[in-house]
């Protein structure tokens, strides 16, 4: 299986700042020590073309950001200094999930370590996204007549408004989203399915609400691909996540996720989307977790 990654292209960030980038590498090292390891092939894929970040986003947007002519609130919105190392790795990222993509429709998965960024809007970014690889990746496929239906499933614990935004007047993208209702982001951009969950909600209650909800969303969607966005800011021990689920709870959602494309026989592409646990040991393992679990799928 192709696991991209980009952790060899870092973004400065001041001091003590919220973006857990230590994370990526240890992943990256983590996945390849496992058994199911070996069956990884580990890539680095080229950047995001021009042609297909306008699939998702502005040329205004996409000049401000190759320029380094955002202002000073759009930066702050963001919530990364603008580097020249800072778009090279968003275009990395992006070029990640539509390499993946091509990948997973040949072997039936793909892997980025990374990506998810689902708070990137077609003329701004925010919450640590800068362009909205999945979407890009989506209307990609779509526009090049590869596929007539995709399913963005979205488990991370703040709601895909961008994505959803973006997304909101392509009937061949299904966006679904659970996510804590008094999370990030405060206002909410409708998708296709949004299911949203109360502070605290335990394993048992996610578990079941994923249940009831999967087979609907996969009978709406009628999906030829699904982009998983992996989250591991669900967990209880995340700063900025509000539920309450344990290790356990998280891996029991990720095999529910492939097992539900597998017995549909639909490809996933996989992506790490955000973790921000108050011990980064946590949140590494759970998403070695992830990643283990669909080496071991398919």
């Amino acid at each position: 299986m192709q696991v991209f990654y980009t952790d060899p292209f870092p973004i400065p960030l001041p001091e003590g700042h919220a973006f857990p980038l230590d994370k990526y590498q240890r992943v990256r090292e983590g996945v390849a020590a496992t058994p199911e390891g070996e069956r990884a092939v580990f890539s680095i894929a080229n950047r995001a073309t021009q042609e297909d970040l306008l699939l998702a986003h502005e040329s205004e947007y996409i000049a401000a950001i190759r320029g380094g002519t955002l202002s000073r609130d759009a930066e702050r919105r963001l919530g990364f200094p603008w580097s020249e190392a800072m778009v090279e790795r968003s275009l990395r990222s992006c070029g990640s999930t539509v390499a993946a993509s091509d990948h997973a429709l040949e072997d039936g998965a793909a892997v980025y370590l990374g990506g998810g960024t689902h708070h990137a809007f077609r003329d701004r970014g925010g919450g640590f996204c800068v362009f909205n690889d999945c979407a890009v990746a989506s209307l990609r496929l779509i526009h090049g007549g590869r596929l007539g239906r995709v399913l963005i499933l979205d488990l991370d614990v703040h709601q895909g408004d961008g994505t959803a935004s973006i997304l909101r007047d392509e009937p061949r993208v299904f966006t679904f989203s659970m996510h804590g209702a008094k999370n990030y982001p405060r206002i909410k951009e409708p998708g296709d399915l949004d299911v949203a969950l109360p502070d605290g909600c335990d394993d048992r209650t996610y578990l079941e609400t994923l249940d009831e909800t999967m087979d609907r969303v996969f009978e709406l969607a009628q999906p030829e691909l699904v982009f998983y966005l992996a989250g591991a800011d669900p967990h209880r021990d995340d700063r900025f996540g509000r539920l309450g689920l344990t290790e356990n709870g998280l891996a029991a959602r990720d095999r529910r996720v492939f097992q539900a494309c597998r017995e549909r026989s639909v490809p996933v592409v996989v992506t790490m989307a955000g973790g921000y646990g108050r011990k980064l040991d946590v949140t590494v393992a759970i998403q070695i977790e992830t990643v283990r679990q669909a080496l071991a799928a398919y």
